[in-house]
C-alpha cells in the first residue's frame, strides 16, 4: 500500500530547513520568483523556492552550485558534467556533485517533496548535450 504523504505548509518547511542548519535568505532581486522568494543554501549549492498558491512548497530554481554569486545549472556533455551559468562554464568534479546530490536530498526530505529512484541513485543533469547527436534530424 502506498504511503500518504503529509503536505507541509511553507513555514513548517522554512522552520525545518533551519533546524537542518540551511542558510535561507530573501532571494536577490534579479531571481526568478521575485519578492517572496528564499533562497536556500548549504555545502556551496543553492535552490530558491517560494509559497504556492495552495500554502505549500515551490521549487522556482532547481538545485545547483553557486558560482559567482548565481545558481549554475548542471549540463552533461556525454564526456563530461559542467556548471554553468549565464557568464561562464567549468567542469563539474567529483565533490561538486556530491554536494549537489546531498543537498537536493536533504532540501527534499525537509519540503516533504517526493524523491523518485533515479534521483536517488545520483545526480542528474539539467540539460544533456551530446557531440555526435547535434545536428541529426
Amino acid at each position: 500500500m502506498a504511503k500518504k504523504t503529509q503536505q507541509r505548509s511553507f513555514q513548517d518547511v522554512l522552520a525545518e530547513l533551519g533546524t537542518h542548519h540551511f542558510d535561507v535568505a530573501p532571494a536577490s532581486k534579479g531571481s526568478r520568483g521575485g519578492s517572496g522568494a528564499f533562497q536556500v543554501r548549504k555545502f556551496g549549492c543553492a535552490a530558491e523556492i517560494a509559497a504556492a498558491k495552495d500554502g505549500s512548497v515551490e521549487i522556482l530554481a532547481r538545485a545547483g552550485w553557486l558560482l559567482n554569486g548565481e545558481i549554475a545549472r548542471l549540463v552533461d556533455r556525454g564526456y563530461q558534467k559542467f556548471l554553468k551559468t549565464e557568464h561562464l562554464e567549468i567542469p563539474a568534479t567529483a565533490d561538486h556533485l556530491r554536494a549537489i546530490h546531498s543537498f537536493t536530498e536533504q532540501l527534499k526530505e525537509a519540503s516533504g517533496a517526493s524523491s523518485f529512484y533515479n534521483e536517488s541513485l545520483g545526480t542528474t543533469s539539467d540539460r544533456y548535450v551530446y557531440d555526435r547527436v547535434m545536428g541529426r534530424e
